[in-house]
C-alpha cells in the first residue's frame, strides 16, 4: 500500500464513521435504484435532505400545536409563537446576531435579497450611484439588483475572475470606488466553490463607504459562520439548503439598518395601528413580516438548525474538506474532464462541490444515464448563466457533497462517470 493510498484509507476511516452516525437520520437515503444498489444523492447543494428531527418537528407542529402566531390568547397560538420565535432565537444564535430583531423570516435567500433591494435599495439608492457584483452570481443575486437599477438608475459593476476560477480581487480593488453603494457577492459559489475571501473584501468595501450583503445559502450549513466576526451589513440564507424544510429562509441584517427601512409588504402582521388613511409599523423583525407566515417551515429550519449544530459545523467543515478532495481526485483521473473553480490545493477552503465538463459530451446526457445508474448529480446552468457564458458553455455538470455523503459514493459516482462518459463517446 502506497502512502497515498495509506492516507486516503485513514479518510475513509474518519469520514464514514461520521456518516454512520447521523445517516440513518435520513429516510430518503433509504432507497434503493433500479439495479437494487443503493441510491446515491450528491445534489446538496441545490438542495439538502432532511433528518428526522426536522420531519418530526414538522409532524408535531401540525399535529399538535397549528394555530396562527402572535394573535391569539389561547394556547395553541401559545405554543406555536413559542416555537417559531425560538426558530428566529436559533438562527440569530447560528450566524452570530446581536439579537433576535436582526433576524427577517422571509420565503427563501432570493425574497431576503429582493427585501433588501426593494427596502434599502429604493430609499438610498440614485442615479450613478453603483452597485458591485460579481460573475459567479446565482441568478438570485443579479436579477434583484436589474430591477433596481432600472427603478432608481444606479449602475451595476461585476468583478470578474481568475483563471484558476476565484474571485479577481485585483478587478474588485480597481472597480471598486467612492460611487460604490453595495458590494454583493456569494460567501461559496455553487458553481465554482470557490470561497470568496470575506476578510479582504468586507473591510475594503467599508474603507469605500459601501454596504456589503453576503449570500451564504452555499455556506452556513458547511461552516461556522459568525456575522460579527466577518463585519457584513446583510446576510441571506435559505432554510432548504440547511436541511430544513423548503418556503423558508431569513435575512439577517444590523439592527440600525433595518430599522431606518421602510416596510417591504404591507398587511397584517406587520402594523402598530391602522387608520383609514394611514398606518404606523411594528416592532423589528415584524415590520418586515407581512400576513401569516410560514409557521411550520420557521419551526422546522430551528429544528434543522439545531441538528447542524449538534453535529457541529468545525467537524462537518473538516470531513467535507476530506470528501471534496477525494471527489477532485476521482474526477481529474477521468480523460476530458475539466473541473470549474479552485481545487482544494489551491483552495483547501472551498466549497464541497465540483462543476464540470467533458469534452464532446453534453452535461444533460451524463446526468441522464448517472440517474439511470442511481446516481443524483445536477446539470444545466445552475442558475448562473452570466458565468457560463464566461467559459463559453450552456451547461455543466455539478456533484455537491456533504456530511452525510461517504467515500464509497464517491468511489461509486466516479465509476459511473467514467462508464457514462466511455458510452456517451462511443455512442455520439
Amino acid at each position: 500500500m502506497t502512502s497515498t493510498d495509506l492516507r486516503l484509507a485513514q479518510n475513509r476511516v474518519n469520514i464514514d464513521t461520521l456518516a454512520s452516525r447521523y445517516r440513518a437520520d435520513f429516510p430518503v437515503l433509504e432507497q434503493r435504484a433500479a439495479d437494487g444498489r443503493p441510491l446515491i444523492y450528491l445534489d446538496h447543494a441545490a438542495t439538502s435532505q432532511k433528518p428526522l428531527p426536522v420531519l418530526e418537528a414538522l409532524q408535531h407542529y401540525y399535529a399538535c400545536d397549528n394555530a396562527n402566531v402572535h394573535r391569539g390568547a389561547h394556547q395553541l397560538s401559545v405554543r406555536a409563537t413559542e416555537s417559531f420565535e425560538a426558530a428566529r432565537s436559533a438562527a440569530a444564535e447560528f450566524v452570530g446576531a446581536a439579537s433576535a430583531r436582526e433576524i427577517v423570516f422571509t420565503r427563501n435567500a432570493s425574497e431576503a435579497i429582493n427585501l433588501v433591494a426593494r427596502s434599502w435599495g429604493d430609499a438610498n439608492l440614485r442615479a450613478g450611484d453603483e452597485v458591485l457584483l460579481t460573475l459567479m452570481e446565482h441568478h438570485s443575486n443579479l436579477v434583484p439588483w436589474q430591477l433596481l437599477a432600472q427603478r432608481t438608475g444606479c449602475v451595476l459593476r461585476h468583478v470578474g475572475i481568475t483563471e484558476t476560477g476565484a474571485l479577481d480581487l485585483d478587478d474588485f480593488r480597481a472597480k471598486l470606488s467612492d460611487r460604490t453603494r453595495l458590494v454583493s457577492l456569494v460567501h461559496v459559489s455553487n458553481s465554482l466553490g470557490c470561497c470568496n475571501p470575506l476578510d479582504q473584501v468586507i473591510p475594503a468595501a467599508h474603507a469605500a463607504g459601501a454596504l456589503v450583503l453576503v449570500d451564504a445559502c452555499q455556506s452556513l450549513a458547511h461552516k461556522p459562520t459568525d456575522v460579527a466576526a466577518l463585519g457584513a451589513d446583510f446576510l441571506v440564507a435559505s432554510s432548504h439548503k440547511l436541511c430544513g424544510p423548503t418556503g423558508m429562509g431569513f435575512l439577517w441584517a444590523r439592527e440600525a439598518l433595518l430599522e431606518a427601512m421602510p416596510p417591504f409588504l404591507g398587511g397584517g402582521e406587520m402594523i402598530q395601528d391602522v387608520f383609514l388613511d394611514h398606518s404606523t409599523w411594528a416592532d423589528l423583525p415584524h415590520k418586515f413580516e407581512a400576513g401569516t407566515p410560514a409557521i411550520g417551515e420557521a419551526v422546522g429550519m430551528g429544528a434543522a438548525i439545531r441538528y447542524l449544530q449538534a453535529v457541529g459545523l468545525e467537524a462537518i467543515q473538516a470531513w467535507e474538506a476530506q470528501l471534496t478532495r477525494h471527489l477532485f481526485e476521482r474526477l481529474q483521473a477521468i480523460d476530458g474532464v475539466r473541473v470549474l473553480g479552485p481545487t482544494p490545493e489551491q483552495q483547501p477552503e472551498r466549497g464541497a462541490l465540483a462543476t464540470f465538463l467533458v469534452e464532446g459530451v453534453h452535461a444533460n446526457d451524463i446526468a441522464a444515464l448517472m440517474d439511470a445508474s442511481g446516481v443524483c448529480i445536477r446539470s444545466g446552468h445552475h442558475c448562473c448563466q452570466p458565468l457560463h457564458r464566461h467559459y463559453g458553455v450552456t451547461a455543466s455538470a455539478r456533484a455537491s457533497l456533504s456530511f452525510i455523503s461517504t467515500f464509497e459514493e464517491i468511489d461509486r459516482f466516479g465509476e459511473e462517470l467514467a462508464s457514462t462518459v466511455s458510452f456517451l463517446r462511443e455512442h455520439s
